[in-house]
């Protein structure tokens, strides 16, 4: 009775290695298709006036977050009159874009004593707003599983 338990217990390991040997592929491989179905951008931003500073180019998934909290968020060297910034992995949905050249690199967008923009700057679709920012819907674009979305973004200076 005896060796009738302990091969009943191997029996039972067996199966629980094999469940978790199935398991842990299946999780992997929906781990794995979620990466794989994940959308790109491409953001190509010109006309930068000056070679110093940085460009810092935000994404924002929702008219409360936008200019303050970025989803994501990229900073590149402004290495010429035009750079490319790309962005993988981005889960499909709408996002607001937004651009400023932080020529000294302090981390914002300066503006004067009436608050205009002091360092370059541009939104998504190239918006623009009539006395301040563009709204969200203006400046999002759509994302989507598996695609690759360009965008050319033209800097502006005040």
């Amino acid at each position: 009775m005896g060796f009738e338990n302990h091969s009943g217990l191997q029996k039972k390991s067996k199966i629980m290695k094999t469940r978790s040997i199935f398991l842990t592929a299946a999780v992997t491989a929906l781990s794995m298709s979620s990466v794989f179905a994940q959308g790109k951008l491409e953001v190509i931003v010109k006309d930068i006036k000056e070679t110093k500073g940085n460009i810092r180019v935000g994404l924002f998934i929702n008219e409360d977050s936008f200019l303050k909290e970025a989803a994501e968020g990229k900073v590149v060297k402004a290495s010429g009159s035009q750079v490319t910034v790309r962005f993988e992995n981005l889960k499909p949905g709408e996002y607001a874009l937004s651009v400023i050249h932080d020529e000294n690199e302090n981390g914002e967008l300066d503006s004067n004593v009436m608050g205009m923009p002091k360092e370059g700057f541009a939104f998504g679709n190239n918006a623009m707003g009539m006395f301040g920012p563009p709204s969200f819907e203006k400046a999002k674009l759509r994302i989507e599983d598996k695609k690759q979305v360009s965008q050319t973004i033209t800097l502006k200076y005040l």
